[in-house]
């Protein structure tokens, strides 16, 4: 299961469950998908991000109907949540009212219960503390509301414990009773300063205040003193929540000019490429900075929420426009290696028709007009390359070994027929001439046994070279005896 595909799953079961207080997972499981959306470059940017080395191979293209299908999935979870979200809230807002209105109701009587005269107040003190019991099991209000029905529920209370007349007893009861309550508040507090999880804390700080303004007063001259230490234990902890989204948005901050950095060098590289002559080498190299910067981006955390998105669409924009230039680019160099390999195949057809000619001058020029235009053409794709050339140069040069043989044939011939010539004209002169010529005939076939000495490599032009240095030595030998047949009738 790739790493999308877990995220989905997780986001599935988040669905599954109340999605009252899933808001801050669900916002991680999008930031983490989206961030691990960019690994996955769409299809034609995949397919030149891992480009290998040699542009004549290019990697096989990325499969893009996996991201398409991933990310539509995806998307509809995040509406099916948001709509469950929507339908969630509606119905909290309307509960909320409900309990708005029912808390508005008992106020009412509150007031109504802390201003009769005296004489009914121990008849009320029941029907009061009936009213402070529901008030708790009343359920949240709207947060704008909180403020004013805490401040009405808190005077209504303190005006009914101030100007009842309730026996002494029954009063302190009530207020030792807050007491007991109000001071655990306190400790609670006090205990929250130790809690390294400063959101956590304020978290719990807020429902110890909701709790502090649910419990009835205390006695006159403790209600001051209390307040004190219950506020003191506060403002610790809401100055470790500032502090620490002040050093939060200190970091989104230098998050934010890390990612300016990062597009800066984006811009740069993507001029470099518009401005510079294209090879599959700076591609390359171009490439490894794209995707070291890509690994940096991954590793920053968020910038200030107000520029995160802007500067995270600005960033994909510049890199999907590198990979868009860098696909456009081996698109028309495989085109080009795809021209050159046809050129290079015509011009062997050629050189291999002409190989057979004998019209040795004629077609030697033409041969070598092709060897000149072979160089003309540009690269073809590696694979092919020396397969090419090897057939090319063949044909080429079984051309010119079936030249090179045909002349020297025609140059021993030649020299045949001057050896004869001076044969015949040398048994014309006088018979110490013979004796001189045969001299000369030992002489030639002595330097020519030397010499075939010396043609120690075996190769195919070697043994031809061999083949003919010893018909030259039998013509000289067989050229020996008649002068020596022509000596001894002499004699």
């Amino acid at each position: 299961m790739t790493e999308r595909e877990k995220i989905i799953d997780e986001l599935k079961q988040l669905l599954a469950q109340d999605v009252a207080d899933t808001k801050e997972q669900v916002d991680q499981l999008k930031a983490r998908f989206y961030s691990v959306n960019e690994v996955n470059e769409p299809a034609e940017q995949a397919e030149e991000s891992e480009q290998p080395e040699s542009a004549e191979q290019p990697a096989e293209q990325a499969e893009p109907a996996q991201t398409d299908e991933l990310e539509a999935e995806f998307k509809e979870l995040l509406s099916q949540y948001k709509a469950k979200r929507a339908e969630l809230l509606k119905a909290k807002q309307a509960e909320q009212l409900a309990n708005y209105d029912r808390k508005k109701a008992m106020l009412a009587e509150m007031k109504t219960l802390a201003e009769v005269e005296t004489d009914g107040v121990m008849a009320n003190i029941q029907r009061m503390r009936e009213l402070q019991a529901e008030w708790k099991k009343t359920g949240e209000v709207p947060a704008e509301k909180v403020q004013e029905l805490r401040k009405d529920y808190q005077r209504y209370q303190e005006q009914f414990y101030d100007l009842v007349k309730i026996n002494i007893e029954l009063r302190d009861l009530d207020f030792k009773k807050n007491l007991e309550l109000k001071t655990i508040l306190c400790e609670a507090a006090e205990r929250l300063q130790q809690n390294e999880n400063i959101v956590e804390a304020t978290r719990a700080l807020q429902q110890l205040h909701e709790e502090w303004a649910e419990i009835g007063p205390v006695a006159r001259e403790l209600r001051e003193e209390l307040w004190e230490r219950f506020k003191a234990a506060s403002t610790v902890i809401n100055k470790r929540h500032q502090a620490y989204f002040d050093e939060l948005h200190a970091r989104e901050q230098e998050n934010l000019e890390k990612k300016q950095a990062i597009i800066a060098q984006m811009k740069e590289i993507n001029s470099e490429w518009s401005q510079a002559e294209s090879t599959n080498v700076r591609w390359e190299k171009m490439t490894e900075k794209v995707q070291a910067l890509q690994d940096e981006w991954r590793k920053i955390g968020f910038a200030p929420k107000k520029h995160n998105q802007a500067i995270y669409d600005e960033y994909r924009a510049l890199c999907d426009e590198f990979y868009k230039a860098k696909s456009a680019y081996y698109k028309t160099l495989r085109n080009e290696l795809s021209e050159n390999l046809n050129k290079k195949r015509s011009l062997i057809d050629r050189a291999k028709e002409l190989a057979e000619s004998n019209d040795w001058n004629t077609t030697a020029d033409a041969l070598r007009a092709l060897q000149a235009e072979w160089k003309t053409v540009g690269p073809v794709a590696r694979k092919y390359s020396d397969e090419l050339w090897a057939e090319f140069s063949d044909a080429c040069d079984k051309f010119f070994n079936a030249k090179r043989e045909a002349q020297k044939e025609l140059k021993e011939e030649a020299r045949k027929s001057r050896a004869a010539r001076a044969i015949r004209n040398a048994a014309a002169q006088s018979e110490s001439n013979l004796y001189r010529i045969r001299e000369r005939l030992k002489q030639e076939i002595k330097t020519a046994e030397n010499n075939i000495l010396f043609f120690t490599a075996k190769s195919k032009t070697a043994n031809k070279l061999v083949d003919s240095m010893q018909k030259k030595i039998d013509e000289l030998k067989k050229q020996l005896e008649e002068i020596q047949e022509k000596i001894d009738n002499e004699e």
